[in-house]
């Protein structure tokens, strides 16, 4: 047993230890020890990006550390199982990093994780690429994912690649950006568990937080991948502000019957983090998980699941 397992060990007896009420006033008080700037930056961000839930410290609303404490009460043993079914050392340090910041507010251990090696989902000693691929990019944004994977493996390292961005503006970029490659396929709609129309929610810090969520006067398209492609896909990267568990559901003959490799953040819900690996292995259980982070050691986001 190395240092990570015993240290994982002793954080899941730890709250096994423990009721709700005693996590959360654990929390709290850990929270209370943070500089001011600190809870205040925390404060804003979570205003701006309203996924975890609301953090108002002047009207004691502390919604953000109770969702954070629910979700480690009632899935610990969802996390245990997360844990052991990772691949490698880097992962399991990264898993329990980002739940011990949770917990303890400790963003010397996260620090100690952030990937610097590699960008976003390109992990090169994990995810190849090759002339055979067929890449799936939902929420492409302005391109700059697939601008990323040709950097890094090069023009001729994919057959064909499919973008899907729901905003105007960024598919107008999105076009530009990417408009001296061939065979890339730009499909201006969303991607779920159905076909048919939800509607976009605009955020007011960036049109890359962008959401789409079920609605009457739906003006966006969605539909699913196992409905809109046809072809084998040997790579799927999501990035959907919280709409990734319901695109892999729509994705599942795809999963089952191609195995391509799956590049899924797992950071816009607390239980994302547990609940899409899980998700995968049952639909496949011969996918072998990693977990990389790319952002603030304060608030561990940019958390990207990749399962191959």
């Amino acid at each position: 047993m190395n240092i990570i397992d015993r240290d994982f060990k002793e954080f899941v007896r730890e709250i096994k230890s423990k009721n709700e009420k005693e996590i959360y006033y654990h929390m709290r008080r850990k929270f209370e020890t943070i500089p001011e700037e600190t809870k205040k930056s925390l404060e804003k961000f979570f205003s701006t990006f309203d996924y975890w839930g609301k953090l108002d410290i002047d009207n004691d609303i502390y919604e953000e550390i109770e969702n954070k404490e629910k979700c480690l009460y009632d899935h610990i043993d969802d996390f245990v199982w997360f844990y052991n079914n990772l691949a490698d050392y880097r992962s399991k340090k990264t898993l329990y990093s980002i739940l011990n910041n949770w917990y303890n507010y400790d963003f010397a251990l996260s620090a100690s994780t952030i990937e610097y090696m590699y960008d976003d989902y390109f992990d090169l000693d994990l995810v190849k690429g090759d002339s055979n691929e067929v890449i799936v990019d939902l929420g492409a944004y302005i391109g700059d994912t697939i601008l990323s994977y040709i950097k890094n493996y090069g023009q001729e390292a994919y057959k064909k690649i499919y973008c899907y961005e729901v905003t105007a503006s960024s598919f107008d970029l999105l076009r530009e950006n990417l408009k001296n490659y061939n065979n890339i396929d730009l499909r201006f709609k969303g991607v779920s568990d159905f076909s048919g129309m939800m509607k976009l929610v605009n955020n007011r810090e960036s049109a890359s937080a962008n959401t789409v969520v079920n609605g009457d006067d739906g003006d966006i398209v969605v539909t699913t991948l196992d409905e809109d492609i046809k072809e084998a896909i040997t790579l799927i990267k999501a990035d959907i502000e919280g709409g990734e568990v319901r695109a892999i559901k729509g994705a599942q003959k795809h999963i089952v019957n191609d195995h391509p490799k799956l590049l899924i953040s797992v950071y816009h819900s607390n239980d994302d983090l547990w609940k899409i690996p899980r998700m995968i292995y049952e639909m496949d259980s011969s996918y072998k998980f990693y977990l990389r982070y790319k952002s603030t050691c304060v608030y561990p986001t940019e958390i990207t699941l990749i399962a191959i």
